[in-house]
This record gives structure tokens, C-alpha cells and sequence, in this order.
């Protein structure tokens, strides 16, 4: 068995791949010989006080039940709850034994073929075979496109572009924050730049059509000729309508401009085919890869390869910018648990499931719409929903514990108008992570009521809130004595008839969600089963 990996390692990756009985006999090696291997080594009076393999290969609840134990905690939590945010999904049982697999103990600085260290024949069999899932997977021609799939995140992935192809203080247009931007984007108030690429490049937002909830392209076009951009940002964090990425890419031509395209959020989507592509127009397109595609915690950049008016030179600034640029060794692990997500990525039940998550989301925006809740843009299009509260009288702070006491996971965010990040006016919600449960549109339904039942124990909460009062005319709080969040969630715990409707609607909702089926892990294998 060691002879042969001595061998392999001898040969190369290249003859390596060319000798498939080499790799067989590494993959069928002889169990008897394992065993006697093992036997040699304790039985061996040299070794008896090396103590610590046996340890290294022990179970984690042997070795460390307080940890253990809370990823049962956890296990619970998502089986019995509602996972509603949209950045968030369940990845597979493969990908995960992928990433917890052993791929995570080697180095591998550099790139497959021209590492810095030795022994990485199978880490780049590994990230050669992602990237090509990668390629295949979003239907690009490798003649045409590249793909680096060692970065570690999506804000890194997208602050490598930002260093690889653009000089320091150079010009960045970008959807704004608060209307449904992301950080990584460049967002900064009037007193303080808070992302870390304000501080090196010169950033500018642009924003939606308040009216509408659109992005407000002619304004785009009128900030560009001014703002004079190296680069513009098509992509957003809570935006729930398309890209007119034609449109984007026309401004950008006419500044002379670079398109970033950020699909994090719906990259599984463009994966499926089931929304507009943004490969056709863009110059490089980065992603997340645990929403929407539901792989592991990663990212990927994709740049243009080949020839425009001049040659394209964004791979080597790019893979530069990566490493050694921004980071050391990749997450290997990750790159192979990312390469099995990219297979499932490119199959007929994958479109199928992203098809539902789209008819999931346009009936739960229906049907929060049905219940008198605002939604900007006036609906979906896409994965998520963005509730604007206002016209309830109760903001996305609030909401967001009521539904946390009641096993329902959403988030607050800013809609168009708001002031403060923290006491934000909107809650953000999405269908990914429910409809890998199984959830269908019927369920959604259900989901919607949920949500409204949280909103009502929320504004009663805050009606119970001690110097609070509702105005019943104008569902403000303006010109009313005012009480901190701190205040409310003091309320939700001390008001015993509010304590009552709160764990009334928790019990409905882990009825109603410990039916669907647990992805990653089996419900026999849980410790927790209340």
C-alpha cells in the first residue's frame, strides 16, 4: 500500500491519471495488510507512550461532548424550525462529508500544477475537476471564460477583483446599502466609511426608484457620466427583481468602464437557467457558493478569457490577487465539497428545485401581499422577498425576535427611506433553504400565517411596552415617547399573556416543520428530539 502512493507520487499527477490500476490499488488496498499494519504499531514496545493516534482518530463525543453537544443543539434548531433568510440554505450530506473529509489537512499554496509545496497531486486533481464543474455547471466555453475557486468568501472574492483589476483610490459604482446593496460593494455614511473598500477605492452608490422599487437605471447612467467609475457592480443582497444586465452593460461600455457582476445570491438560479444570465455582459462575475447553489461556505471568481478590442488580462491579475495577494493556502476541503455541489449544480433535479424555490417565493409574496403587508418592488422575481413594516406600525428589529422565539429565522433589513442599520424598517426572507426540506407553495401559505401571527404578537408587544403608545391614525412613533429594543425584549419575556401567544405559535410552527425531512443529517441520529 505505501509503495504504491510512493509510486503515484513518483509518477505525477499527469501518468497518474494515465494508470487507472495504479489509482485501483490504491483505492482497494489490502485490508488485511491495513490491519497488520495497525498491530505492528501497538503491539511495538518503542511506541507505547505515543498515545496520541488513538486520540486524533476518536469520535467527537468522546473527545469533546461539550462541543458535540451543541451541534445537536443545532441539529434540533433546524429540524424543528423555519429557516426563512435567504443567504442561507441546506448543503447536501456529500458536500459535507466532502468538506469534513481529510482534504482539509494539506497546504497547497500556488496553483494546480505549480504549487509551493510537495505532495498535492490529488488536492490538483481536486480543484482542476471544480473547476471544471464550475465552467460546466453555468455553461461557459473555457476558451472564453476562467474560474479561481480558492477564495475563501464573497466579500474577499469580490475586494480580490476590486485589487487585481483596479489602482488604489480608483472609482466604484455599486447599488446602495441601504436599497439592497451589499458591504463588499463599498458602503459608507456621511461621517464614517464602514466597508474596508470605501477606505481604498473611491466609492459611490446608486440607488432605487423610491417610488417603484426599481433599480433606476437613467439615474445610473446620469451618476456614471459624472462619477466616471473604473468599475460598476451589477449585484445585490435584497434586491427581489432582475438585473437588466444589457443595460448595465451598455453604461459601463459608454464610461469605459468594468462590469462586476455579484450572483451570490442567485447563483444557483443562473446555474438552473431559470433566471436571466449575467455571463452574457459581464467581464467578471463573482458568487458565493452556500446560498442558492447550497455547496459549502466558499466563493468563485469568474473572469473573461480570450480576446475583446485587446486581449483580456484579468486571469493572471486575478489568480495574483488571490495568492499570494489576499491569501495563503486554499480551503481545500471546501474546493472538493464545492466540486461535488457543482456536479448536483448541473443536474435535472437541481433545476427542478430551483424552479420551486421561484414558485415558492411568488406565492409567499402573494400571499403576505394578501395579507395587507407591503413588499418593495411590489413582488419577486427571484428567491427572496423584502417586507417594508411600516404600514404595520412595527419595524424589522422587533419582528425579527418575535420570529426567533418562535423557531422562525429571518432577518432585518433596511428598505428604502430607513436611517438606521439597526432599527432597520423591512424583514428579509427567502425560499431556498425550505424548499430543499420539501417545502412546496401550500406550505408557504402556511409560512405566511406564521409570519403575520409573529408581526401581531409584535406590534401587541410593543402597545404593552411601557411609555409606548400606537397611533391608530398614522402607525408612527415619531412624536411618541420612545423605549429601546432592549425595552421591548423585556417586555416579550416579563408579559405573561404575551409569553403565552408566543410559545402558542412556536408549538404550531415545529409541528409543522419536524414533518419535513432533515437534510445533512438523519432525525435517528439526533440527540434531541423534543
Amino acid at each position: 500500500m505505501a509503495m504504491a502512493v510512493a509510486a503515484v507520487r513518483r509518477l505525477g499527477l499527469a501518468k497518474a491519471r494515465c494508470n487507472p490500476a495504479l489509482l485501483q490499488a490504491i483505492r482497494t488496498g489490502s485490508s488485511s495488510a491495513l490491519a497488520s499494519d495497525d498491530s505492528k504499531f501497538e503491539s511495538s514496545k518503542d511506541k507505547a507512550h505515543v498515545t496520541w493516534p488513538k486520540v486524533l482518530n476518536s469520535d467527537l463525543a468522546e473527545v469533546d461532548p461539550e462541543v458535540a453537544d451543541i451541534i445537536e443543539l443545532e441539529k434540533n434548531r433546524q429540524w424543528k424550525g423555519l429557516e426563512l433568510i435567504p443567504s442561507e440554505n441546506f448543503t447536501s450530506l456529500s458536500v459535507m462529508q466532502a468538506v469534513g473529509s481529510i482534504m482539509t489537512n494539506k497546504y497547497s499554496e500556488g496553483y494546480p500544477g505549480a504549487r509551493y509545496y510537495g505532495g498535492n497531486e490529488f488536492i490538483d486533481m481536486a480543484e482542476t475537476l471544480c473547476q471544471k464543474r464550475a465552467l460546466a455547471a453555468f455553461r461557459l466555453d473555457p476558451e472564453k471564460w476562467g474560474v479561481n475557486v480558492q477564495s475563501l468568501s464573497g466579500s474577499p472574492a469580490n475586494f480580490q477583483v476590486y485589487t487585481a483589476l483596479l489602482k488604489a483610490h480608483d472609482r466604484i459604482l455599486a447599488l446602495d446599502l441601504p436599497h439592497g446593496g451589499h458591504l463588499s460593494h463599498g458602503y459608507q455614511t456621511d461621517t464614517k466609511k464602514i466597508s474596508a473598500v470605501s477606505i481604498f477605492f473611491e466609492t459611490m452608490p446608486y440607488r432605487l426608484d423610491e417610488t417603484t422599487g426599481l433599480i433606476d437605471y437613467p439615474a445610473i447612467e446620469r451618476s456614471a457620466a459624472l462619477f466616471r467609475p473604473k468599475l460598476i457592480v451589477a449585484g445585490a443582497s435584497a434586491y427581489s427583481r432582475h438585473y437588466d444586465y444589457a443595460t448595465m452593460r451598455r453604461i459601463c461600455d459608454k464610461n469605459k468602464a468594468i462590469l462586476l457582476a455579484d450572483m451570490a445570491h442567485i447563483s444557483g438560479l443562473v446555474a438552473a437557467g431559470v433566471v436571466p444570465s449575467p455571463f452574457d455582459f459581464a467581464d467578471v462575475v463573482t458568487t458565493t457558493t452556500h446560498k442558492s447553489l447550497r455547496g459549502p461556505r466558499g466563493a468563485m471568481i469568474f473572469y473573461r478569457k480570450g480576446v475583446k478590442e485587446i486581449l483580456y488580462d484579468y486571469e493572471d491579475k486575478i489568480n495574483q490577487a488571490v495568492f499570494p495577494g489576499l491569501q495563503g493556502g486554499p480551503h481545500n476541503h471546501t474546493i472538493t465539497g464545492l466540486a461535488v455541489a457543482l456536479k448536483q449544480a448541473a443536474s435535472t433535479e437541481f433545476k427542478l428545485y430551483q424552479e420551486q424555490v421561484l414558485k415558492n417565493s411568488a406565492r409567499f409574496a402573494e400571499a403576505l401581499k394578501g395579507r395587507g403587508y407591503e413588499l418593495v418592488s411590489g413582488g419577486t422575481s427571484n428567491h427572496l422577498v423584502l417586507v417594508n413594516l411600516k404600514n404595520k406600525g412595527i419595524d424589522g428589529s422587533r419582528v425579527e425576535r418575535v420570529l426567533e422565539l418562535a423557531h422562525i429565522a429571518a432577518n432585518k433589513n433596511t428598505v428604502p427611506g430607513d436611517v438606521s442599520a439597526l432599527v432597520p424598517g423591512g424583514i428579509r426572507m427567502g425560499t431556498p433553504a425550505l424548499t430543499s426540506r420539501g417545502f412546496t407553495e401550500e406550505d408557504f401559505e402556511k409560512v405566511a400565517e406564521y409570519f403575520d401571527k409573529a408581526v401581531q404578537i409584535a406590534v401587541k408587544t410593543k402597545e404593552a411596552t411601557p411609555g409606548m403608545l400606537l397611533d391608530s391614525d398614522t402607525y408612527r412613533f415619531e412624536k411618541l415617547p420612545r423605549k429601546k429594543l432592549v425595552d421591548f425584549k423585556a417586555t416579550l419575556e416579563s408579559n405573561e399573556g404575551i409569553k403565552k401567544e408566543v410559545e402558542s405559535l412556536r408549538h404550531e410552527v415545529e409541528s409543522y416543520a419536524k414533518v419535513f425531512p432533515t437534510i445533512g443529517f438523519e432525525k435517528s441520529s439526533m440527540k434531541y428530539t423534543d
